[in-house]
């Protein structure tokens, strides 16, 4: 090839980004090969717009080096998804494992510093072997450059990730620290240090799979979704990203809604059941009450006695926080305070109303609740409850007890508008608590069994009538609205037009403190 012409040079340039394509050994592309897995570009083309990818710095490598591969294992650049910019990278899991290097350090902070400059998502495919040993510090310092630029993008664009490997040691910080996560059931694995470290150290047996599959760290906390498929992560993240703003200066995107006229739903007024202690699935009630049915769940399998989704309500983006009865009868315990507390968060980062769906005896008991920090994460949700500066708006739909009834969107914690259907209970505590309580020592005086069990059931209905009603609470002003549920997605909607415009003023200070 003679480089001392233009047809030479255009050939060697042609050869280089041929080369780039596809750089690991021939070894490790047989291996990815032979258990049937995508390319990085195979994986970034099927999430983007078909012929919207830009790559940057396909020609990257170690420096020094002249016979390294090109990419230094990750792919980066800039596309489209459904018309909107986002920026991107994929691991290269056959070059250095995927490992972090200088370049490829360098790489991944060039496509963020260029989100951060245009304000855009920044998705990550993440499948790495965590830091290039051989690169020592400089590995652990483009980690931490990597780190530095999440927080900048942080609450102004979104940041997802999708886990298709194993990813360990500091490969996994990265996408922990970003707005979501989604890993691939059966190939995805994340864990700070790997089964053999931990023997070596700890002692301790357990496969990689037991220690950090997408299903364990889903039940860690650690996941927004488990997708069966490659295929499945992107269609989530489409989906997705449908529900959330390129920017937080950005309206979401706005979708056709059904006329007014069109939202009465008679079938809400049966929904609910008799017996104020029977249980629901609470997902039955969602996908009733907003503009379709189209609810996307986020956690779905994490502390399931708390929902945590996206809807839509007039066409518009709205963020739900709802306590489902077939789990713990609804009680708020310490892992679902951490999730509707970091959801609150993503939701008024991006301007996303937030609505409270309420059915819940309270803040669970228990000792062990006591160990895991229940006072200190359960506080952490009446924390963001109160810092939140979007629209908040209840629906107290049967019960509201307790502490739990103030960080569901109570008006006393900043709630702006709180309505309730007639089947809703509101007090300190339900009446086979309060009875307990209060009637405990003068019903264990009584030695006939019958006449106990009449005098119990006396209080607890004098109790139910008089302390329980939704309309003591609306009385004292602590209900705005009481409504009929066949009325309900027509009343949501009024309040979300109602708050559309609201603006709260803070008090100046520089930061808060949340709670330990």
């Amino acid at each position: 090839m003679d480089l001392s012409t233009t047809a030479g040079k255009l050939a060697d340039l042609r050869a280089r980004l041929e080369q780039a394509k596809d750089p690991g050994s021939e070894r490790s592309r047989a291996k990815r090969d032979a258990a049937g897995l995508t390319t990085p570009r195979q994986r970034i083309d099927a999430l983007l717009d078909k012929g919207s990818f830009v790559e940057v710095g396909a020609l990257g490598r170690t420096p020094g080096d002249p016979d390294a591969p090109y990419s230094d294992g990750v792919v980066t650049g800039y596309g489209r998804i459904d018309g909107r910019p986002v920026v991107i990278y994929a691991h290269d899991k056959t070059v250095y494992g995927g490992s972090v290097g200088v370049t490829f350090g360098r790489k991944v902070c060039e496509v963020m510093d260029m989100a951060i400059k245009v304000g855009c998502p920044v998705i990550g495919i993440q499948d790495s072997g965590g830091a290039r040993i051989q690169d020592a510090v400089t590995s652990l310092a483009m980690y931490s450059e990597i780190s530095r630029r999440q927080l900048p993008l942080s609450g102004r664009s979104p940041q997802i990730s999708i886990i298709m490997g194993k990813c360990a040691g500091g490969a996994v910080y990265a996408p922990v620290t970003t707005d979501f996560v989604v890993a691939v059931d059966e190939r995805a694995e994340m864990y700070v240090t790997g089964p053999a470290v931990i023997k070596e150290v700890t002692g301790e047996d357990i496969t990689s799979s037991e220690l950090g599959s997408a299903r364990q760290q889903e039940l860690n906390g650690n996941v927004s979704y488990v997708a069966s498929s490659e295929q499945d992560a992107f269609n989530y993240v489409h989906d997705l990203l449908d529900f959330l703003p390129t920017t937080c200066f950005d309206e979401p995107p706005r979708w056709a809604a059904p006329e007014d006229d069109e939202l009465e739903s008679p079938g809400l007024d049966s929904f609910m059941p008799d017996d104020t202690n029977a249980g629901y699935d609470m997902a039955d009630l969602l996908a009733k009450l907003f503009d379709d049915d189209n609810v996307l769940q986020i956690q779905e399998n994490f502390a399931p006695n708390l929902i945590t989704a996206f809807a839509r309500v007039d066409g518009r983006s709205v963020g739900v926080v709802a306590n489902n009865p077939m789990h713990s009868a609804g009680c708020i315990d310490a892992d679902a305070a951490d999730k509707g507390a970091r959801f609150i968060q993503i939701c008024d980062a991006y301007n996303i109303p937030l609505i409270f769906v309420v059915d819940t005896p309270g803040y669970m008991p228990g000792v062990q609740q006591e160990k895991v920090g229940l006072i200190h994460r359960g506080a952490k949700l009446a924390y963001e409850m109160v810092n939140a500066t979007v629209p908040k708006i209840a629906l107290i739909v049967r019960k509201a007890y307790g502490g739990a009834y103030a960080v569901m969107g109570s008006k006393n914690l900043s709630g702006d508008f709180n309505m309730a259907w007639p089947t809703a209970q509101v007090a300190v505590m339900g009446s086979s608590a309060a009875v307990v309580m209060i009637q405990g020592k003068q019903l264990a005086k009584i030695d006939n069994e019958k006449q106990r069990a009449h005098m119990k059931k006396v209080f607890m209905d004098f109790y139910d009538e008089n302390m329980t009603s939704p309309y003591v609470a609306a009385e004292r002003g602590y209900i705005d609205r009481m409504i009929q549920p066949r009325d309900t997605r027509l009343e949501l909607r009024r309040a979300v037009r109602q708050l559309d415009s609201k603006v709260e003023v803070r008090v100046a200070k520089k930061r808060s403190i949340s709670p330990m």
